[in-house]
């Protein structure tokens, strides 16, 4: 039997019980979130400021970006994908050019 057909015949519905000896290491999650349907960028405290005219196109940003939340235009980062990004600053952090700095958001 194929990879593919174990996992469509895994029963998931009781995955919500489901403790970590079901989620074992390098395992594939049945039924993982989805970026079109969540959106996480409520979370955040802090909201990453990109400054265009300092970013150098090395796209470290883009890259560690655990949300893909970057938005690039014609090779800079330009912009923050905000119903996505949740703040963690690691975008910041990697740019070399100093491009990108944190700023406590406003949720007012």
């Amino acid at each position: 039997m194929s990879a593919a057909a174990k996992r469509s015949e895994w029963d998931v519905s009781d995955i919500d019980t489901w403790g970590p000896d079901k989620h074992e290491l390098g395992a594939t999650i049945p039924v993982a979130g989805n970026s079109e349907e969540v959106e996480t960028g409520g979370w955040r405290s802090q909201i990453p400021i990109i400054d265009s005219g300092r970013c150098t196109g090395c796209m470290l940003c883009y890259f560690y970006c655990p949300d893909a939340s970057i938005i690039i235009e014609d090779g800079k980062a330009v912009g923050i994908d905000e119903k996505h990004c949740k703040g963690c600053g690691i975008c910041a952090h990697e740019c070399p050019a100093d491009a990108i700095i944190m700023e406590i958001e406003d949720k007012g």
